[in-house]
């Protein structure tokens, strides 16, 4: 079996890093925009007199970025040509997104919103393999800024626990047009203060606790009835997390997103990619603090000796990086299967694999993270160190993306069978 990595994939990932030197760190730098990543970040990026929504110039830094990149055909890399991307498979995103994690905060790349030069786009997933003609024709939209779709499935009594939705859909007809009447709340609907859409999630028959029943809407942002009651300040500020109540809104029948009933296939569209690439850029994330912390060691030398030559050192660091090796393997190696699969096919086969990754690369990072710095001392614990910009943003991972207890059990599930293909 060969591990090597394709030449053409290593050749990309040059001429990556050239575009990076070339183009977004000459604009990293421009206009003190690298407030926006050094010790005061969470202050530039953060609009307290605006309840700790993102300054406006932050997110009109990170849009212009986005646009030189897809100028350069870098953006859309993951998405199929007839959108302009260039069907990138997701063994290509794993290694891509490690490799921008591991090179540390910058412009190219930040975790904290997802934000990339080469973009993870799963709504235009969404779009393309669930919408009609008219939602496929949001995607170029959805890219360029033009639409902003939110992503409405987490609600404020059940957390991760989709399949218990007190959302409601029910069927209406309003001034003769036939639709839906939705009630309900969500939480964590991240970008609301810009949408032009929410992806909301509605149970439009059946009980809780049922997989079937769940239908998914596009419901435009600015709908009568749809209310943001507040947003939640997170570990990593600034915060684009609102709760937000729908009351009584109508949308008609062209606004239904996908088939009546099996919302839930659009929400684990969204999930699995997501969080196959999220897992790789934790572990590009925690390869950086790896490699800070054993370059630091290296150098510092208090009472006249390196740090690296302590045991107390060298040890857990050596425990992290085999932990870093093998985790890359699993990822990549569930990567390349997922491409070799259709999506209900993952779905029952590989859910696990997406799992054991995603929680144990938000370990890996928080843990590499601390680690990094302790090695660092009180340096390590300032900002003027990324250390714990990273380690606060992946423990909020391990809390809300999935959190690590609902990974383990869709694990435990498959292992011992009352999930998936039960092939163990």
């Amino acid at each position: 079996m060969d591990f090597a990595l394709p030449v053409d994939l290593v050749a990309y990932l040059d001429e990556l890093d050239r575009f990076i030197a070339r183009e977004i760190k000459p604009l990293e730098q421009a206009d003190d925009n690298i407030r926006f990543f050094d010790h005061r970040r969470e202050w530039a990026r953060t609009d307290f007199d605006k309840g700790g929504l993102p300054r406006h110039e932050w997110e009109a830094l990170l849009r212009k970025a986005k646009n030189i990149a897809d100028a350069a055909g870098h953006l859309r890399f993951a998405i199929p040509k007839r959108y302009g991307g260039k069907d990138g498979s997701n063994l290509w995103m794993a290694v891509i997104r490690e490799h921008f994690a591991s090179k540390g905060l910058g412009l190219h790349n930040d975790l904290q919103n997802e934000h990339s030069i080469v973009g993870n786009l799963p709504i235009v997933t969404m779009l393309d393999r669930y919408g009609t003609d008219e939602q496929k024709a949001m995607v170029e939209g959805s890219i360029t800024g033009k639409y902003r779709i939110t992503f409405g499935l987490t609600e404020p009594e059940h957390g991760s626990d989709a399949t218990h939705m007190e959302t409601k859909a029910i069927p209406a007809t309003r001034d003769n047009v036939k639709g839906w009447v939705i009630n309900g709340e969500k939480m964590w609907t991240t970008g609301m203060h810009v949408a032009t859409h929410c992806a909301l999630f509605a149970r439009t028959s059946g009980n809780d606790g049922d997989a079937r029943g769940i239908t998914c809407f596009l419901v435009p942002a600015k709908s009568e009835g749809v209310k943001v009651e507040e947003y939640m300040w997170t570990f990593n500020m600034p915060t684009d997390h609102p709760r937000v109540s729908f009351t009584d809104v109508f949308v008609p029948e062209d606004a239904l997103f996908g088939e009546v009933g099996r919302g839930l296939s659009l929400a684990q569209c969204f999930v699995h990619e997501n969080r196959i690439r999220q897992a790789a850029s934790s572990l590009g994330a925690a390869v950086y603090c790896i490699d800070e912390s054993v370059k630091y060691a290296r150098e510092r030398k208090p009472f006249g000796k390196a740090l690296a030559e302590n045991q107390a050192i060298q040890w857990p660091l050596v425990e992290l990086a085999t932990q870093a090796e093998m985790l890359r393997l699993l990822i990549r190696k569930t990567a390349w299967e997922m491409d070799q699969l259709t999506q209900a096919q993952v779905e029952h086969t590989l859910s696990d694999k997406v799992s054991m990754c995603n929680y144990w690369a938000n370990r890996l990072c928080c843990e590499a993270a601390d680690r990094a710095m302790q090695v660092h001392g009180g340096m390590g614990y300032s900002r003027h160190k990324p250390f714990e910009h990273i380690y606060r943003h992946h423990r909020r991972y391990r809390i809300t993306e999935g959190s690590e207890e609902i990974q383990k059990r869709k694990v435990a599930g498959f292992l011992f069978g009352y999930m998936g293909a039960g092939k163990h």
